[in-house]
C-alpha cells in the first residue's frame, strides 16, 4: 500500500537498493541477511509495522503502526578503507540529529552512545550489529527507530528511560516517510566522512549532558561518577570524576544525576 509512495519520496535519494515490508519480525534480522547474500553498501529496509524489534542489551523496540519508524542500514566497508564499529553507531545518530535540525527545527542532542533526545528524553534509539565470516567483517547493519506520532512512545511503566515523539514536541502529526526521507539524506551526506574528524566534531557538538554530572555504567565494573567532558578522537566518552581523574568510557550507559558537586551543572533524575 505504501510502495507507490515510497519510490515516489525516496526516488531522488539514489538509493542502491530498498526493500519495504509491510510487516516484518526485525529489519536487523531482514538487513543481515540481505548483507550476507550480497547487498551493497547504503541498502535499506523498511518496516511499516515491526513486531519484534530489539533495543541494546536485549532489550525490545517498540514499533507501533503508523507511529513508529523503523529501519535498518546496511553498511559495508570501503575497499581499502576501515569500517570502524564504534563510529557506526554514531552515524546513525547524528543522521538522525541533522535531519531533526534540518528538516524540522528541532533541537536534537546524541546521548552517548546511541540515542537521540529532544528536551532530555528519548526520541530514537539505534542499534548496530557486525557480520563477521572467520574474522573479516562483511559489515553491519544500522537500525533506527524513531517515535514519530505520540501513539509510538509506550507507558511510562514500560520504559528504562524517559520518551518522547516528535509529534508531541511540534505539536502537529508528522510524516513518518517525510522522516525517513531527512534522515537517509542526512546519513548519505555523512557516510563517505565517517572516519574524518569532522565527523567527531559533528557528534561531539550534539552530544548531550556536556558538563553534566552523569552515572555510568558498563556492567562489568562498578557505576562511576563523573562530568561529561566530550569525546576521545576514537569516540570514546571523556568523563572527569570527582576525584579529578579522567576516565574514557568504551562502552555502557550514562545516565544523568542531580548536582553532587558545587561545580557541577546540574542534570535531571531519570
Amino acid at each position: 500500500m505504501e510502495l507507490p509512495f515510497l519510490e515516489s519520496i525516496l526516488k531522488d535519494l539514489s538509493l542502491p537498493a530498498w526493500q519495504y515490508y509491510e510487516e516484518v519480525g526485525s529489519t536487523n534480522d531482514v538487513a543481515l541477511t540481505w548483507l550476507k547474500s550480497g547487498a551493497p553498501d547504503g541498502a535499506v529496509v523498511i518496516a511499516g509495522h515491526q513486531t519484534r524489534g530489539r533495543g541494546r542489551l536485549g532489550r525490545t523496540w517498540i514499533t507501533v503502526p503508523e507511529a513508529g519508524l523503523a529501519f535498518t542500514l546496511i553498511v559495508r566497508p570501503d575497499e581499502g578503507a576501515p569500517l570502524p564499529p564504534e563510529r557506526l553507531t554514531a552515524l546513525g545518530a547524528l543522521a538522525v540529529a541533522q535531519a531533526f535540525e534540518a528538516g524540522f527545527g528541532l533541537n536534537a542532542q546524541i546521548k552517548w552512545p546511541n540515542d537521540v533526545l529532544i528536551s532530555g528524553r528519548k526520541v530514537c534509539g539505534i542499534l548496530v550489529e557486525l557480520a563477521w565470516t572467520d574474522n573479516y567483517l562483511q559489515g553491519a547493519v544500522l537500525g533506527i527507530g524513531i517515535n514519530v506520532g505520540r501513539a509510538a512512545v509506550p507507558p511510562a511503566s514500560h520504559l528504562n528511560y524517559p520518551a518522547i515523539s516528535m509529534e508531541e514536541v511540534l505539536g502537529h502529526p508528522v510524516s513518518r516517510w517525510e522522516v525517513l526521507h531527512q534522515v537517509l539524506r542526512a546519513y548519505l551526506a555523512w557516510r563517505p566522512h565517517l572516519v574524518a574528524p569532522e565527523f567527531i566534531a559533528a557528534w561531539e557538538s550534539r552530544l548531550a549532558f556536556r558538563g553534566e554530572w552523569v552515572r555510568a555504567e558498563d556492567g562489568l565494573n562498578p557505576p562511576l561518577i563523573g562530568r561529561v567532558e566530550g569525546l576521545s578522537p576514537a569516540g570514546h566518552l571523556h568523563l572527569r570524576l570527582k576525584d579529578g581523574r579522567d576516565h574514557w568510557l568504551t562502552a555502557g550507559e550514562i545516565r544523568p544525576i542531580k548536582p553532587l558537586f558545587a561545580e557541577s551543572s546540574g542534570g535531571e533524575d531519570a
